[in-house]
This record gives structure tokens, sequence and C-alpha cells, in this order.
């Protein structure tokens, strides 16, 4: 009895305090809930670098346009505006979204993708603090442009039948979980039910824009239009991927009378083209700094 007893307890304390780090697999040594060791998460670094003041995105520095096929006025133009702080990327430029700003923690990849993922596909839900303390960092970054009124706090909603597979919203905890951390209640009201997912779609990887935007059409519905009328709606949600969600959301929201929206999230995925340009530049960089030396 005592050696079952012994099994059971040593099976649960296994469960709830994980011996290994879920992203790198070294052994943990301070006891958590969360089944990642300090280096993974203190490897989750924000997003630096020049970035689009509307969507976020990083924008290619001076440096890397001068290899690429953009002439010396695109770039002057551009290093202006960057360092004015109203820098944006083309898109924003040639079409404005339905959204004032969009502000992100990290990239989305290495180990926040899997912190992420820990939440979303393993049920690992206290990786929803963590997570929560980055979105907070995100919301930060907003709180400038909010007027003195209250915000309400939307996030972006699972549909009925992934809401029932799932067991929860990541973006609803995540965003419960950094407004307990940093923000008064009294300016921000969490309001998960403003808006409704009434149709399921499909995978966006491999789709092309025209594709994404038909594919998630339709899909959200605003559900008490009378109580967002007129105020400002903070959209929440974990990760900004090509943008196309949150666009179709905030117009869904302004439709409905909203006055402004804000997107924050989590993550957001950097285009691989420009990381690749800046991957090219910081090479190019401790290279020539190398042979200087």
């Amino acid at each position: 009895m005592v050696s079952w007893a012994s099994g059971i307890a040593a099976g649960l304390f296994a469960t709830l305090f994980p011996s290994d780090c879920r992203l790198c697999g070294a052994p943990l040594i301070n006891i958590s809930r969360l089944p990642v060791c300090e280096d993974c998460l203190g490897a989750m670094r924000p997003i630096t670098g020049g970035l689009c003041s509307v969507c976020g995105e990083r924008l290619v520095s001076p440096f890397a346009f001068s290899a690429g096929p953009y002439s010396a006025e695109a770039c002057s133009t551009e290093a202006r505006s960057t360092e004015s702080g109203e820098a944006r990327c083309g898109l924003c430029r040639r079409l404005a979204p339905p959204y004032v700003k969009a502000s992100a923690y990290g990239s989305y990849e290495s180990g926040l993708r899997e912190l992420i993922h820990l939440l979303k596909y393993n049920q690992v839900r206290p990786a929803a603090s963590v997570l929560g303390r980055m979105l907070a960092e995100a919301i930060e970054d907003l709180q400038p442009l909010f007027a003195r009124s209250e915000v309400l706090v939307v996030p972006v909603p699972l549909h009925s039948r992934k809401m029932r597979q799932r067991g929860f919203n990541q973006s609803e905890l995540i965003a419960r979980a950094a407004l307990k951390l940093k923000f008064a209640a009294v300016r921000f009201q969490l309001s998960a039910g403003l808006l409704e997912r009434r149709r399921e779609t499909k995978s966006q990887i491999g789709l092309s824009r025209h594709q994404r935007r038909e594919n998630i059409r339709g899909a959200f519905v605003a559900a008490k239009p009378h109580e967002m009328a007129g105020r400002e709606i903070l959209l929440v949600d974990d990760v900004f991927t090509t943008g196309t969600t949150v666009s179709e959301c905030a117009r869904i929201l302004r439709r409905a009378g909203a006055s402004k929206v804000y997107v924050a999230t989590v993550a957001r995925t950097l285009k691989a083209e420009a990381q690749h340009a800046m991957r090219e530049s910081e090479t190019e960089t401790r290279l020539t700094m190398a042979a200087a030396g």
C-alpha cells in the first residue's frame, strides 16, 4: 500500500513539476508548474530594430537596402521616417489597415513559438502567465495612444467546436493574465463576448493574400454592437501572422460602432525577406568589424 501510494505521489509530482525543460530538455533546477527553464525564458526577447509604426512589421535597414533593388532616394526616405518614429511598411503606405496600431512583444520563432504551442496544443496553462507578461509589454507600447476613458479588451474568439475541443481560448487566458499583472481594472474591461466566430476557417498557411481574405471573410460577427458604440477597443490575440485575422476583426468592430481599434499580440511573424536581409546586414557588419580589427 505504501509503495502504491508513493508511486501515485511520484507520478503526480512529475506531472505537476516536470523534471526536464520542454523546450531544450535541460534538467529543471527550480520547482515550477511551467516546464520551461530560466535560460529558455530569458532567450525570449522583444523585437528590436526599425518597425512599421502601424502594423509592427520589421523594416529593412537602409544598410540592407543598399544591396537590394532600391534607390538611394528610397533608402534615405525610409531612414528619415524611421528616425522620426513614423516609418510605415510598403503595405501600410498603400492601404491603411482598419486598426490604429498593432504591437507585438516578440518574433514568432524558436522558444516563443514553442511556449505558445505548449499552451495551445499541450494544455500547459501556466504558460499563460508568462505569455501574459509579454502581452502586457505590448499593451504598454499602445497606452500613450488610448484616450482617458475605459478601453474594452476583446480577445480574438475561437469557433465553438475548437473551443470545446481545446477547453479554453488561449487569447482570453493570456489577456486575463496581462490585465491582472499590470493594469488597473478601472482602465481596461475584458469583454470576451463582444466578438463571435460563427464560421470555421481552413488554415491560412500556403494561401495568397487574396485567398486569406476570402477565407476569413464572414467568419466573425459583432455579438453586442450596442456595448461597443463609440468605445476604444483593444483587440488581443496570441500571434499576429499575416494580419488578415486581426484586420477582419477590427473591420467588424469598427462597423459595429467602435471609435478606434488597437491590436496587441504576444508574437508576430516577421517577413522572411526582411529577416533574411537583416541577417545578411548583421553578417556583413561582423565581417567588416573583424577585417578592421
